[in-house]
């Protein structure tokens, strides 16, 4: 049994077969959590939309509102980690997931043991970033909310994801500098890469979308062929 990072954390688990549902809150709960439970989409974002949890574990074939569908919805108010559980475990659906912003993807079956290090792994990176000192925007006009995992300019929003708004901080905090492939995922994703992964490149993609539909063009990420990505000033 894992020791959890805060015996206080709040998990909401959205997953509609009555079994796994009753093993995951048990387990949950032998760990140290605080665990609601709930069997349909619908019911599962209404909580994770009025209720503060630390995590929210999600199936994504659920009755009422799919996962993939109530993590969308999810993100466009609220920025608490969620992990997806599928038995549709393709390169596919795991984009999809991610393309949401799911923080991580869990296919089924998979073992008590691995969700533990998953969520332990999630939670201990959500701490150690509230830990670090947000990201100098001094002349930038950028503005940093760590609390909403979203940037602004000139009072516009981009509507980062999660994972998005972790990419760009990462470049940010080393701008000017040529960050590997393997390094952001392993950073920012917190996952390692793999060669047919293109999760970062879709991320990546929309940070720059995003950015330029608030217009913010003082920096840009631009990529670096063979290597990855760096982030960039432009001149006046």
């Amino acid at each position: 049994m894992m020791t959890p990072v805060s015996t206080s954390a709040r998990i909401l688990a959205v997953e509609d077969d009555p079994m796994l549902a009753s093993h995951l809150q048990a387990h949950l709960t032998r760990c140290g959590f605080d665990v609601t439970l709930s069997h349909d989409g619908s019911e599962g974002l209404q909580l994770a939309e009025s209720e503060d949890f630390d995590l929210i574990l999600m199936d994504i074939l659920l009755p009422g509102t799919n996962g993939l569908e109530a993590l969308q919805r999810l993100r466009r108010q609220r920025s608490v980690p969620v992990l997806l559980m599928s038995a549709l475990g393709d390169e596919q659906n795991r984009i999809a997931g991610f393309s949401q912003g799911a923080d991580d993807y869990l296919p089924k079956p998979f073992s008590l043991g691995e969700l533990s290090v998953r969520i332990e792994a999630i939670l201990r990176r959500v701490a150690y970033e509230r830990r670090e000192l947000r990201p100098s925007t001094e002349d930038s006009g950028l503005q940093f909310d760590e609390g909403r995992s979203d940037v602004a300019f000139r009072d516009s929003w981009a509507g980062l994801t999660p994972s998005e708004y972790r990419v760009l901080e990462l470049l940010w905090r080393h701008k000017d500098e040529a960050l590997s492939k393997p390094f952001l995922y392993q950073q920012a994703l917190r996952r390692a890469y793999a060669q047919h992964d293109r999760s970062l490149d879709m991320h990546v993609s929309h940070i720059r979308r995003k950015l330029q539909a608030i217009g913010y063009a003082a920096a840009r990420v631009e990529t670096v062929w063979g290597r990855g990505y760096i982030l960039v000033q432009v001149s006046a």
